[in-house]
């Protein structure tokens, strides 16, 4: 008989606790939730507070049978959950479930699995915070009665499987309008003008910068004309050198939200999978001999607060590993963020001393991408600022200035070990995106080798990435830590936006949902109404504002839209799009449909013919093993792209590089267009050559 019982969430946090703890502890895992609101209908009480009804969730009824049995042997309980408003909803579901009084010190929370963390927490036990427990619920009765009422509505008007949420529905607004802008945006020109100059045998570049000390706009070619008339000669005269030393600071640790946008940048990961693998990391892996052991700190927070012991022993990692001069011993003073609730520390890993490369072998391939890049962020928020020299001159000819601007790196500091990565696909992690330059004096002269003008337009805002889709919601407080990845999911299940080269493009039917929003429930995509309703539930669960009347506040109006709504909203077809192909099988029209994993082409005589085809996109390259066939792009069981020749099944050619229309100059073999961290580069899949391309 074991004297007390910890119950967590997952298998794998219970192994990694089950170190921690003496032979007197038994760690079970509850998998999750064992209690929810019922699938099949809303379970909100609107008349009696908005009262939830909660029921075993289907399947957790052999679980929960072992925790009751497992309860009943122990002296105490102890209810281990996630440190956040999810994990405390989940501790008091089992104080519920396994007759616990939830006034008791039952609830453990620890923001580390770690051996001192949790000894800690199980020094200092703590009754269930009910506020937090509030806020989680008021959040789940806010999303049903949103949900619930909106999603049968829209089933009704428009299609089957659709659905409404406050953030889901805002999400997509902003992707919308983000079309809207790209699509009503008119290209202006404009020119510039590089230009080659060398003083004695150093080449260096400089741009065209103004005319009689004033920065002036090149319009069009004429204004390029009118100042190329101005330089007679290639002689230009070096004026207001200024050489400056600039100290470049290091990112912060990461947040949930920065995390999930530098993962996208870096390592290519969804939102998803990165907070999949984060858990993983959080949880525990088993480390050889070590044992099962948890990697990173908590990673569902809005802080970057850093614990005292964490600073101390990265200090001490620096001295030892880099030199006294590569520590920041006085750190910037960090703004914490307005909607930050700052319960939890930065993410970071839980022992700076476990460095990547000693653990890369008990790690997966992305597991160890992921535990890299927080290591590497945290070590390097901890060290020196970096020091750039900086130079800038202008070169002046009869008015005509060009103005040159460089730097370098004097001491790399932080960068030695970290670079923040750029949404701006014109921009790398190199230090300085300008370019080198000689030794340059007031006065003396730069001989232009040659001018190159060029005609550009003005560029559309880009459409949202997850990354910058996450950062903005961020920005405007729309969703928390634990709903941004949910959110984006949600979206792209229900066929609302699609993505095109990695962003998110709206579908005929996310602007048909978002309109009957729009009309009939504005507040429900109200960014402001939206952020703040995510601040009122902080305040509930900081014990400022009651949550029954929250929801009460917000049902009162929302009810009657409702009501109007019901009589009101109009049904919305959308008409299929014919094909311009035929159906092999009847004759009849082949048009475009939407089904639950996009466009797919059907025959417009449906019912009679049930004939369906996916929808290839031609690559225009003939296959390599037939000859006969075209390339076209497919998409695997798990939605990867690869490609297969139009006439499969008769030939079964795969790849999962786009072949393109030329044969290996060394083995005659068809070539492969391969994506990398800096380009593309074309490889041949049958020997070993390649070759680089922008």
């Amino acid at each position: 008989m074991n004297d007390y019982l910890v119950i967590v969430e997952s298998p794998a946090k219970a192994k990694t606790i089950k170190r921690y703890l003496g032979p007197k502890y038994e760690v079970k895992a509850s998998m999750g939730h064992v209690r929810d609101l019922p699938k099949s209908q809303m379970g909100i009480d609107v008349d009696d507070h908005f009262k939830p009804r909660y029921i075993t969730i289907r399947g957790k009824g052999p679980v929960l049978k072992d925790l009751k049995s497992a309860a009943k042997k122990a002296k105490k309980v102890y209810l281990a959950a996630d440190p956040d408003r999810e994990g405390e909803a989940i501790a008091w579901h089992l104080a519920h479930s396994l007759d616990i009084d939830d006034h008791s010190a039952c609830r453990v929370v620890f923001n580390e699995i770690t051996k001192p963390a949790i000894k800690e927490a199980f020094k200092t036990p703590r009754k269930i915070n009910m506020d937090l427990v509030d806020a989680q619920q008021a959040r789940r009765v806010l999303d049903r009665l949103v949900g619930y009422n909106i999603s049968p509505l829209l089933w009704k008007k428009v299609k089957k499987g659709l659905s409404a949420g406050r953030v889901q529905s805002v999400a997509l607004r902003m992707i919308i309008e983000r079309e809207k802008e790209i699509k009503a945006f008119i290209p202006e020109e404009y020119w510039s003008i590089n230009g080659i100059f060398h003083v004695d045998n150093e080449t260096f570049e400089a741009a065209f910068y103004g005319v009689d000390g004033k920065k002036k706009a090149l319009k069009n070619e004429q204004d390029v004309k009118d100042v190329l008339e101005k330089i007679k000669s290639p002689n230009f005269a070096v004026q207001n050198v200024q050489k400056k030393e600039r100290l470049r600071y290091p990112v912060v640790p990461f947040i949930t939200s920065s995390l999930q946008q530098e993962a996208a940048r870096k390592l290519n990961f969804r939102a998803r999978k990165t907070m999949m693998i984060a858990q993983q990391l959080y949880e525990g892996i088993a480390l050889g001999k070590l044992g099962s052991t948890g990697l990173i700190t908590y990673m569902r927070t809005d802080s970057t607060r850093i614990s005292d012991v964490a600073k101390v022993e990265a200090k001490s990692f620096i001295l030892e590993n880099y030199g006294d001069n590569y520590f920041n011993n006085r750190p910037q003073k960090q703004k914490k963020s307005e909607n930050a609730q700052d319960a939890h520390e930065g993410i970071r890993p839980t022992s700076v001393l476990r460095q990547p490369k000693d653990i890369k072998d008990y790690l997966s391939r992305d597991q160890y991408k992921l535990y890299k890049l927080i290591w590497e962020r945290f070590v390097a928020s901890q060290m020196a600022p970096a020091v750039l020299d900086t130079v800038r001159a202008d070169l002046v000819q009869n008015s005509v200035i060009f103005r040159a601007a460089g730097s370098k790196v004097k001491f790399q500091g932080f960068m030695k070990v970290y670079i923040e990565g750029s949404d701006d696909q014109k921009k790398s992690d190199s230090v300085s995106h300008e370019n080198y330059l000689p030794e340059l004096v007031d006065g003396m002269i730069a001989v232009k080798d040659q001018t190159d003008p060029k005609q550009h337009f003005t560029q559309p805002p880009p459409r949202y990435t997850e990354a910058t889709l996450v950062k903005s919601m961020e920005e405007i407080g729309i969703g928390r830590p634990s709903t941004y990845a949910p959110t984006i999911d949600t979206i792209q299940r229900r066929n609302y936006v699609t993505m095109d080269a990695k962003r998110f493009v709206p579908t005929e039917l996310g602007e048909v949902v978002l309109n009957l929003i729009v009309d009939f429930f504005p507040e429900i995509i109200n960014i402001d109404f939206t952020a703040q309703m995510e601040t009122n539930l902080d305040e509930v669960e900081e014990g400022k504002k009651n949550w029954i009347g929250l929801i009460d506040a917000f049902y009162q109006d929302f009810s009657k839209r409702l009501s109007t709504a019901e009589k009101e909203m109009q049904s919305v077809s959308i008409k299929d799009e014919p094909a311009g192909i035929t159906c092999e099988k009847c004759g009849h029209e082949m048009v475009y449909k939407m089904g639950r994993f996009g466009k797919f082409l059907a025959c417009s005589n449906f019912p009679e013919c049930r004939n369906t085809k996916p929808i290839l996109k031609k690559t225009g390259v003939s296959c390599p093993k037939c000859g006969k066939g075209e390339v076209v792009e497919r998409r695997s069981k798990k939605h990867r792209i690869f490609y297969g020749c139009d006439r499969y099944p008769e030939c079964d050619f795969v790849s999962w590089d786009k072949p393109i229309q030329r044969q290996c100059p060394k083995c005659g073999s068809y070539l492969v267009e391969k994506k990398t961290k800096n380009g593309k580069t074309v490889e041949c899949p049958k020997c070993d050559y390649k070759e680089e391309t922008q």
